[in-house]
């Protein structure tokens, strides 16, 4: 028979434990994202946008990639409606305001300022009122009513090496869009290889209220502003 094994703490197992208390946007992303696992079943699609003449064009008006995605994503939802809405007890509601809030994140930061009307602005003034957001973020200086009222979110992942994010849907929102590095790569252009730079676009949608068509609508006419350079 084997000896009895003496059985070892928890703690001991882990090694020192350190306990940290959250922060108030740590206590918050984890309340929101729980709720959006917990309450929103979500489907994700990606599509992958050629950007060589978007980078163009951002460099000749200077309004920032971030803001020309947001603009693209603007216009989407200005082109399939259903995305600018919510399934809401056993209802669709489709708002008239195309309102996006993008996610700011960084060291001891974690914020999702709203751009309104977004559809009616441009990319340099889009790009603008971001820069104000990013700096009053890191001051914590954003007034509770710039955090409320998003139809529509869209995630920045461009500054890490990855290939995708699937973005949390926030409820009451139907979707939220995220865009992830450019990258160099060999594309194919009228049959040849050519060099060019590519973005992967992701989006997660809201099934109860976004079906598989208006997504991949949505997504196309994403990809379609981002290499037409509508900005």
């Amino acid at each position: 028979m084997s000896d009895p094994v003496t059985p070892v703490p928890e703690s001991g197992l882990k090694g020192e434990v350190v306990t940290l208390e959250l922060e108030r946007h740590e206590r918050t992303l984890a309340r929101r994202s729980a709720e959006s696992r917990a309450t929103v079943p979500t489907v994700e699609f990606s599509n992958v946008a050629e950007v060589d003449a978007l980078l163009q064009r951002e460099s000749e008006v200077g309004c920032g990639v971030t803001a020309a995605i947001i603009s693209a994503a603007a216009n989407a939802l200005r082109t399939v409606p259903r995305v600018n809405g919510s399934y809401r007890d056993g209802r669709y509601e489709l708002y008239s305001r195309v309102n996006i809030g993008v996610t700011i994140i960084g060291e001891g930061l974690y914020s999702t300022p709203t751009i309104f009307d977004a559809d009616q602005k441009s990319a340099v003034e889009i790009g603008l009122e971001l820069a104000g957001f990013y700096e009053r973020a890191r001051e914590g200086d954003l007034h509770p009513s710039e955090l409320t009222g998003a139809t529509f979110g869209v995630i920045d992942s461009s500054g890490y090496d990855i290939v995708a994010l699937t973005p949390l849907v926030m409820p009451p929102q139907a979707g939220a869009l995220a865009f992830g590095p450019i990258r160099d790569v060999p594309v194919v252009r009228e049959g040849a290889v050519a060099p060019g730079c590519t973005m992967q676009l992701s989006l997660a949608v809201d099934h109860r209220i976004v079906y598989g068509h208006h997504a991949a609508a949505f997504l196309e006419e994403v990809k379609a502003f981002l290499e037409e350079a509508r900005i």
